[in-house]
């Protein structure tokens, strides 16, 4: 599913807003909770562990405060998953380039800070 609409605090897909953190995949779309706010851990990534994507997006904020653990990107990394962490705002740009080239790639949001 194509990200139509980034901006800080929203996100728009297939036609629905949300102003919350989600995780992206295929038609799934799920609130993302992270245990701390701010910092991703490896029990914050298990939706994506389970669905088992090529590669992962994680956009770390509009702003970019949200601080990804090594230990999650090292846990993805040993279970085929490439990670990409960076903005948001060009965290939606690189899923959407990815998407289009027929990648099967997740992607995981902080729409704030």
């Amino acid at each position: 599913m194509k990200v139509e609409h980034y901006s800080f605090g929203l996100i728009k897909l297939n036609g629905q807003e949300f102003r919350h953190d989600v995780i992206v995949y295929g038609d799934f779309v799920k609130k993302w909770w992270r245990k701390e706010g701010h910092r991703v851990q490896v029990e914050d990534v298990e939706d994506i562990l389970r669905l088992r994507p090529e590669m992962v997006v994680i956009g770390t904020g509009y702003y970019g405060v949200v601080r990804v653990d090594r230990e999650v990107i090292e846990k993805l990394r040993d279970k085929g998953i490439d990670v990409i962490c960076e903005e948001s705002r060009r965290a939606v740009e690189t899923y959407n380039r990815l998407l289009e080239e027929g990648k099967k790639v997740a992607l995981a949001i902080h729409l704030t800070c």
